[in-house]
């Protein structure tokens, strides 16, 4: 079996590696453009495949369908509202992004406000980066391969710790191979590979768990058996004692997701690297539809997986692997273990390649090199990204104590997710806050967050919402008694063709109208 498992596992993961090698070995990789931004060549199926399975890993996976066993159907806000907030991200922001020509989220702050604002912001994501997101990506991977494929028994060392190290590593690795030798263009390739491999894995893990559910009668059969068995698990609204109450969905829940999928390095860079803004605003909205679908096998399963293994006593992160290994024969058990490979290294390798690019253009060439070439400047990034790899592996099996990993991630990453989002929204929308408020929103924004979650007082998300309004509101007072007179605006660096998609307002409403049409036919209020 464990013959079969592997022959299916080595050869998905070598077709892809292959296939990528084949698109991008004629490509360049040592220019600037080239290496972080794919030449700004990326077209719309690239940039939606890219990003959703950047965004579609195993904390997503593992992490999501964890929380779905632990509380059900509500978690899937996590996915619905993603929706909002891409088409947020193509009719809004995207345009202001592109028209200014920028590779990172820092250098839009250094253009619209000064160079101190980038810098600070380059730090923020790459401490965040190092020691919060590869971590976690690290370590979730781990978890799922770890109960896919049974390593304890697959290779008889009992102790879960030294099997935890060794899969942390072997991913690392590979991931870093991965980025650090390809740049964007090789991630985004294999990305769109991969995803097409994730999305028929995971819709394959619920036909057969709702099989197993009907005894071979069918999935429809299936899920009527999960929904008469688990009523309550099917609520869209989640309760007051719910990691998500109803409430947040309006409040910290709602800005986290806009600030993800709006202005997080390591999610948006690929739409950076749009040939077009049209071909940018058709990705993003395409990944807007796909995500639609997200439930289906991000939440559903972690149901399934608490029908069938509720009295066991598993830890609700485990859940999903002991699921995938319980219900898919070997032969697909070792493709979808490739596919999750697949996805573990994509999430690595766009925050690694995010973490190289900060470091590189933020941090070497603005602060110690700013003469260097640009193959200097890539072999930096090239540097740093191992530095960065290694100090993730050695931090991930830390987090083996945490009880949600998913709930763990999303409330860490308020940290720096209000402060950034307020800073680069006041930017868009006001050309009058000066500098110094802006770097003192960031700097003290993360540490109101911090103080916040460390002593919480009221729910995470509520508090998350309301720093982000005072830091918001303290920015506006900031440009309103300021004596400086200068309009700060970014001018159009006319780095691509600006002429947007026709039909993405229409889009773009069609993805908002559903949501709400998906919410409402799942909710008990």
């Amino acid at each position: 079996m464990y013959f079969i498992m592997f022959a299916s596992f080595i050869g998905f993961t070598g077709a892809v590696a292959f296939l990528t090698w084949l698109i991008v070995r004629k490509k360049e990789h040592d220019s600037l453009t080239g290496y972080f931004l794919a030449g700004r060549s990326l077209t719309f199926p690239f940039i939606a495949g890219s990003l959703l399975l950047t965004n579609l890993s195993t904390e997503q996976m593992v992490g999501l369908n964890g929380s779905a066993f632990a509380e059900g159907l509500a978690v899937m806000a996590w996915e619905i509202l993603a929706v909002i907030a891409l088409v947020v991200m193509a009719l809004f922001f995207l345009p202001r992004f592109l028209r200014a020509g920028v590779t990172t989220v820092p250098q839009y702050l250094a253009l619209r406000f000064d160079r101190h604002t980038g810098t600070i912001c380059n730090i923020i994501f790459l401490l965040a980066y190092t020691f919060g997101l590869l971590p976690i990506i690290l370590y979730t991977g781990a978890t799922g391969l770890n109960g896919i494929f049974n390593i304890s028994s697959l290779t008889g060392i009992s102790n879960e710790s030294v099997n935890l190290w060794g899969m942390i590593w072997f991913v690392g690795i590979i991931g870093a191979i991965y980025a650090l030798f390809g740049g964007l263009r090789s991630v985004a390739v294999s990305d769109t590979l991969n995803g097409i491999g994730l999305l028929i894995g995971g819709f394959m893990i619920v036909y057969f768990a709702l099989n197993k559910l009907s005894d071979g009668q069918g999935i429809f059969s299936g899920l009527q058996i999960l929904h008469d068995a688990l009523p309550e698990r099917f609520n869209s609204i989640g309760k007051a004692n719910s990691s998500i109450p109803f409430s947040t969905l309006f409040t910290g829940v709602l800005i986290i997701n806009l600030f993800y999928w709006c202005t997080n390095q390591q999610i948006i860079q690929r739409t950076f690297g749009a040939s077009s803004l049209a071909e940018g605003q058709k990705g993003v909205l395409l990944c807007g539809l796909l995500k639609l679908f997200g439930p289906l096998y991000l939440v559903i399963p972690g149901i399934i997986a608490y029908y069938l293994f509720r009295d066991s006593g598993i830890k609700p992160d485990l859940a999903y692997g002991k699921l995938v290994h319980t219900v898919l024969p070997a032969p697909l058990t070792g493709f979808f273990a490739a596919v999750m490979v697949g996805a573990i290294l994509s999430s690595f390798n766009s925050a690694l390649n995010s973490a190289c690019t900060l470091f590189s253009l933020g941090i070497y060439k603005e602060l110690f090199r700013k003469n260097a070439s640009e193959h200097d400047v890539v072999r930096s990034g090239k540097i740093f990204g191992w530095i960065v790899v290694f100090a993730s592996m050695i931090v991930a099996p830390l987090l083996a104590g945490t009880t949600s990993i998913f709930t763990y991630l999303q409330y860490m990453n308020t940290i720096y997710f209000i402060p950034i989002f307020a800073v680069v929204l006041t930017g868009m929308l006001t050309c009058k806050v000066p500098a110094k408020a802006a770097n003192t929103a960031l700097i003290v924004g993360c540490i109101l967050m911090g103080i916040g979650l460390a002593f919480p007082v009221i729910n995470p998300f509520h508090y998350a919402a309301l720093i982000f309004l005072v830091l918001v509101f303290f920015m506006w007072i900031c440009g309103k008694l300021s004596t400086n007179t200068a309009i700060h605006t970014v001018q159009d660096a006319g780095a691509v063709d600006m002429t947007p998609w026709e039909y993405a307002p229409h889009c773009g409403l069609f993805l908002f109208l559903t949501v709400i049409i998906i919410y409402t036919a799942m909710a008990d209020f």
